[in-house]
């Protein structure tokens, strides 16, 4: 990603006020997510679902390439009084952090090349859970644009080394057109 990408991230962060509930997909897992252990939040943003997470016990480290975004997660994280760990990456560019997690997280961010490198951070029996609108999405929406968009059907094609354990396709709550699925590293 280019520094004027970072730059127009930042910007984006810095507009946004308010803060916003984890995403609905993400709290419809809570039974099978794990309460203990290592999460990964991948291209978190300002940290609503890392929160989340780290509010039912886990130890979570979140990644984005917004310096203003990890700025917004940790001043949030200080004032209800958890533990996050932030780190600034640009996952086209830079290795995932060290493993195993019990967790790894990506919602609204699509890097196809992060299928691989998934299984290499995940624990044995550890869940990744993703998702990221379709190309259907346009039908209601102008953005994303196609470009950021899965093709119908492409998301369990992207699975590597990894089994899957959940996969679903269509028009969300939030009126998204979404691809998602829960895998897991079999243990």
């Amino acid at each position: 990603m280019s520094e004027d990408d970072r730059q127009r991230w930042n910007s984006r962060y810095q507009e946004q006020t308010g803060a916003r509930e984890p995403s609905s997909f993400l709290r419809s897992l809570a039974d099978q997510l794990p309460r203990t252990g290592r999460a990964l939040e991948v291209a978190g943003g300002p940290g609503r679902e890392a929160l989340w997470l780290a509010r039912r016990g886990l130890d979570v480290t979140l990644t984005d390439v917004s310096d203003v975004a990890l700025e917004r997660a940790g001043e949030a994280a200080r004032e209800a009084g958890l533990d996050l760990r932030l780190q600034r990456l640009d996952v086209e560019t830079e290795p995932l952090p060290l493993g195993p997690f019990a967790l790894v997280l990506c919602l609204n961010f699509l890097w196809r090349p992060l299928f691989a490198a998934v299984p290499q951070v995940l624990a044995p029996g550890g869940l990744f859970v993703f998702a990221q609108p379709t190309r259907s999405n346009l039908q209601r929406h102008p953005h994303p644009s196609a470009r950021f968009l899965l093709e119908e059907g492409e998301l369990p094609r992207l699975l590597q080394g990894l089994e899957l354990v959940s996969y679903t396709e269509g028009w969300t709550e939030e009126g998204r057109h979404e691809a998602r699925l829960v895998a897991t590293l079999r243990a």
